[in-house]
């Protein structure tokens, strides 16, 4: 293990990963190997196209690969029955939505269903794990009401309470951020960032902006084309020339004030 913590033993691991959607013959990640270590908390970032929601769906074993494999805890995937996966890795989609306008609790409850046996009744250990999801994410003052009557940062952090109450080990986050004021953009990645350095949990999240890629996340794993151009510390991969040749701007890499580590300053298209 290096000084920044990477690579600690493996959580997650593609190994020469082809991916595509059943609609279309092209392929979207092409032989891609990617290590996620225990307790790491990655950013997948990348132009769109890039492959990053292909890359997480994948390793969330949504989208079943054409070639390699993706290992959970040094174990195929494949040979993972789904009910023990959900029990170990939580996905959220980007913009999640339910039919149904559950409140709070409720749809917190759902994050209960891969521990729960062929009658669905609760137990103690599930009414604790879900008492502890609301609490965790802070929203125990809104546990009554309806998701329609919440705020967009509201309704996030009552997906990841759900998402908590199947107490993974690893957290897959699509975009969670999108269609969030800033405010609530920030709110939610500390969130995420207080669960992985309180809890020990993995998290790997697909974001746009790159400064905030910079600021919480310890590794920064940079997707061109469907292969991985770049990965490792902020600093190290976030370059003016990663701006140039993946992102296709021209751009400053700055040293961040108040103890951030960098800050990114595009100037103009390439």
């Amino acid at each position: 293990m290096d000084g920044q913590g990477f690579y600690r033993t493996p959580k997650l691991f593609s190994e020469d990963l082809d991916a595509g959607y059943p609609a279309d013959e092209a392929l979207v990640l092409r032989k891609l190997s990617l290590e996620i270590g225990d307790r790491d908390i990655v950013a997948l970032v990348g132009p769109n196209g890039s492959g990053k929601s292909t890359l997480l769906r994948a390793l969330g074993r949504v989208l079943k690969p054409r070639r390699g494999t993706v290992y959970l805890d040094g174990r195929a995937m494949r040979e993972w029955p789904t009910r023990e996966v959900a029990r170990r890795l939580a996905l959220l989609p980007q913009g999640p939505t339910l039919a149904a306008d559950l409140n709070v609790q409720e749809l917190v409850w759902l994050g209960r269903s891969p521990h729960q046996g062929l009658l669905g009744l609760p137990r103690r250990e599930d009414e604790e794990a879900v008492r502890w999801a609301i609490n965790e994410t802070g929203i125990a003052s809104m546990a009554g009401r309806r998701l329609s009557e919440l705020s967009g940062g509201e309704r996030q952090r009552v997906w990841v309470a759900m998402a908590l109450a199947q107490q993974p080990q690893v957290l897959l986050l699509d975009e969670p951020t999108t269609f969030l004021d800033l405010n609530h953009q920030l709110e939610v990645l500390d969130l995420v960032q207080y669960l992985n350095h309180e809890h020990g949990l993995t998290v790997v999240m697909v974001l746009h902006d790159l400064n905030q890629a910079a600021r919480y996340a310890r590794r920064v794993v940079v997707l061109r084309e469907g292969e991985v151009y770049a990965d490792g510390a902020p600093a190290e991969v976030l370059t003016p020339e990663t701006l140039r040749d993946v992102f296709g701007v021209e751009g400053h890499v700055l040293p961040g004030p108040d103890g951030v580590e960098l800050v990114i300053v595009p100037v103009g298209r390439v």
